[in-house]
């Protein structure tokens, strides 16, 4: 379980992180090559948490908000993919973590995928 303080700044947990692109490689080849019938692991709904909050990180600098507020829901709804995830196989707890709002969920993608690339 993650329990840090929140990220300063959002793009800072993403800072090592591969491309766009080559995360969006990564996801297809994941999917096309996953046995059927087999639930996708954590690496999997983490890494897709990750790249569409960083999707939705780039829309909300640069669109309005209404512009940007797509991106920002497909963020919101898998980063709580992440979090069900983890209460579900890692015994998180929702109320003990206090991830309530769907910024809880997106800070706890944060904070999971830093401690997740860090080597």
């Amino acid at each position: 379980m993650i329990r840090e303080s929140h990220t300063p700044d959002p793009s800072t947990a993403y800072a090592t992180a591969p491309s766009i692109i080559t995360e969006i490689t990564w996801m297809a080849r994941y999917k096309a090559t996953r046995p059927t019938g087999r639930e996708p692991g954590r690496e999997f709904w983490l890494r897709k948490a990750a790249l569409l909050d960083r999707i939705a990180i780039k829309e909300a600098a640069s669109y309005a908000p209404e512009v940007a507020a797509p991106a920002i829901d497909a963020a919101a709804g898998a980063a709580l993919q992440l979090v069900r995830y983890d209460a579900t196989h890692d015994g998180l707890s929702l109320r003990g973590s206090e991830l309530i709002t769907a910024d809880d969920h997106r800070e706890y993608v944060r904070r999971a995928y830093l401690a997740w690339s860090r080597p």
